[in-house]
């Protein structure tokens, strides 16, 4: 009987944004499950569309192999993991380890963007130190994020790496099943040779979907390429709004030989680089946006994404400037969508369903430039943000955001309500609307704050999708990004212009 030791600790860190994630936002349940400790891991995660879970139930199909759960948790993305989350944290990651008794092996389900205040690559320092307690030999296998920034030390101190091929993510249990496979190879054949190569350039998130092009043809080059010679290769497509040396896209490829990993490295490379110019990272003002979709005379709803405000991507999930646009504009039969605001929403939950108020609603995070929404609401639904997820990436787990809201925009020739809530969450699954008395397909206009993800649910009832550049902290334009720690020369996008060394921690 193998014994395997599983564990997760997944942040996603955008060092623009405004909030830190500390020791509670681990602990805290929200789309995702809080801290998991021991055979809480698993039990906690059981049928859940995550790497973890996908990895065990691969272990538990093939026979022979005995998973020890060690530690599961995550938090919304933000700003820097603060020191006293991930030291302890980390901590007990390695306490569990080394009380878990011999082990065979060790599985880290990891997201691979995650910056602490003292640790530009939080993740490679959490394999240096698992290395430093358990030596050289044991085999470590990793799955990551599509949208890692894998690293130097990442790639040497894990056995083999495993990355999310869909962006919408609707293969991380997949992802998991594939890592498994890798810690099988591992043990019964042997070490892996690995190659290692980064983009000269950076990709915005809005350019990676994976259902469009470049990428559609990118991934599915890599199931052609597996085979005899080569046991795998993943391409992560990187996380732009981290601000470190090792931001940007990178692959890795595993072989029995040196010269099969790195031949197979290098074609992938030249893909890459091949593809740069067809990346498309064009956004659409909010403006012309709710214009397009208040002419559109189709009979399905037009989905209209506040990219910057994704939550998703670390950004606040408060900021007004397609609400503005949509009241401006006269959008009619339109509902936006995930909108942050606990006051409001506390406030709408005192108060009876029907009545009417003025508020601020909205831009209270703090950022430079943003204002609330000033105006009249009637509350139309409130609920208490339980609710379970349906569409393809989180059905099956149980959303638990808080008070929610729906309020109407009064004193306005607009027809527009406004969804808040009093936890931040990406606006991806049509259940978020649900849960209050919405359907979305009946709606002229859907307005999400997400930059991809909510392509998975929304894109069936959707006739057009518009991508919108309104403000948020998720910037989308990289060129128009202060980058002070990415390496010299990495061009600010595909076709851009290349950084230039500016030197120093962003603050």
């Amino acid at each position: 009987m193998k014994r395997i030791a599983v564990a997760g600790f997944q942040h996603e860190t955008n060092t623009f944004a405004p909030t830190l994630a500390g020791y509670a936002d681990f602990e805290e349940a929200d789309a995702w499950p809080g801290l998991l400790r021991g055979g809480d891991v698993l039990r906690g995660l059981k049928g859940i569309n995550i790497p973890i879970t996908g990895f065990a139930d691969a272990a538990s199909a093939a026979g022979g192999y005995e998973i020890v759960p060690i530690l599961w948790c995550t938090a919304e993305p933000s700003s820097y993991v603060t020191s006293d989350a991930f030291e302890r944290i980390t901590g007990m990651i390695l306490e569990g380890i080394a009380g878990a008794g011999e082990l065979d092996g060790i599985y880290f389900d990891l997201h691979g963007a995650m910056v602490t205040q003292d640790h530009e690559d939080g993740e490679g320092e959490l394999l240096r130190r698992l290395r430093h307690v358990i030596g050289s030999d044991l085999p470590v296998v990793v799955s990551l994020d599509l949208h890692a920034n894998v690293t130097p030390q990442m790639v040497e101190h894990a056995s083999a790496i495993n990355i999310f091929r869909t962006y919408p993510h609707i293969d991380l249990a997949d992802t998991g099943v594939r890592a498994f496979a890798s810690m099988q190879r591992l043990l019964t054949a042997g070490t892996l040779r690995k190659a290692f190569r980064q983009s000269p350039f950076l990709v915005p998130l809005t350019a990676q979907h994976t259902g469009s092009e470049p990428c559609r043809t990118l991934y599915a080059s890599l199931e052609r390429l597996e085979g005899e010679t080569l046991f795998s290769a993943d391409i992560a497509m990187g996380f732009p709004p981290a601000d470190i040396f090792h931001s940007g896209p990178s692959l890795v490829a595993y072989a029995g030989t040196q010269g099969d990993a790195d031949s197979a490295a290098d074609t992938l490379l030249q893909s890459l680089l091949d593809a740069e110019n067809r990346f498309d990272d064009r956004l659409q003002s909010p403006e012309d946006a709710v214009a397009e979709a208040m002419a559109h005379t189709g009979p399905r709803t037009v989905v209209i994404a506040d990219a910057q405000d994704n939550p998703g991507a670390g950004a606040s999930s408060d900021t007004t400037g397609l609400l503005h646009a949509l009241i401006a504009g006269g959008a009619q039969g339109a509902v936006l969508g995930l909108l942050n605001d606990a006051e409001i929403a506390a406030k709408a939950h005192e108060m009876s369903i029907g009545a009417e108020f003025p508020a601020l609603l909205g831009g209270k995070s703090g950022q430079q430039g943003q204002v609330p929404f000033k105006g009249r609401f009637r509350v139309e639904a409130v609920g208490d943000g339980e609710f379970t997820f349906a569409g393809a990436m989180f059905g099956g787990i149980t959303a638990k955001l808080g008070a929610m809201a729906v309020l109407r925009v009064l004193d306005t020739s607009a027809d527009v309500r406004v969804v808040i809530g009093s936890t931040r969450c990406q606006c991806l699954d049509q259940a978020i609307f649900r849960h209050l008395g919405i359907e979305p397909a009946e709606q002229r206009i859907v307005a999400v704050k997400s930059s991809v993800h909510f392509r998975a649910d929304f894109e069936p009832i959707a006739d057009k999708i518009l991508v919108v550049e309104a403000p948020g902290a998720h910037p989308c334009r990289l060129d128009n990004i202060t980058y002070r720690n990415l390496r010299p020369g990495v061009r600010l996008g595909p076709g851009r212009r290349p950084h230039l060394w500016a030197g120093g921690r962003s603050a």
